[in-house]
């Protein structure tokens, strides 16, 4: 079995100190320890860019190698038709991920364009929702 890629958006890198009131003071590190101990045995290939580039990048990557795809997209999520694009082209499961459930907020945040090409989705579960997206992903790699 190879890798789960694990792929965090846009400011995902100031988790702790970017409004606690809405994503809590758990830190990216803390997230990356917890999904590790989550895999077990299980290689994860974690990462945060503030690039769609490179985002769009590890998709294409993942695409050749991944045994599935988590990603928190974060404001691409509703911006990035080029990162839906790249993620359509994943032939293994893919889980979209958000610390808070989406659909409660603004309007804004309400249409995902990631959602139509995802395997499933987990919203507003805060930070162990990392954990419980990797207990799904093994399953849906078991499954397959």
């Amino acid at each position: 079995m190879t890798a789960i890629h694990i792929l965090n958006g846009p400011n995902l890198n100031r988790l702790g100190k970017r409004e606690p009131d809405i994503y809590g003071s758990t830190t990216l590190a803390d997230i990356e320890a917890m999904c590790r101990e989550a895999a077990g045995d299980t290689a994860v290939i974690f990462r945060q860019s503030n690039s769609e580039r490179e985002l769009i990048e590890w998709c294409h990557e993942a695409a050749d190698e991944a045994a599935g795809v988590i990603i928190n997209p974060a404001a691409f999520t509703f911006t990035s038709m080029a990162i839906m694009d790249a993620l359509k082209m994943l032939p293994c499961p893919l889980i979209e991920l958000h610390i808070s459930n989406i659909h409660r907020r603004e309007p804004m945040y309400h249409n995902s364009l990631v959602s139509g090409v995802a395997t499933a989705v987990i919203a507003g579960l805060g930070a162990r929702g990392y954990r419980h997206a990797v207990w799904a992903m093994l399953d849906l790699i078991g499954d397959r």
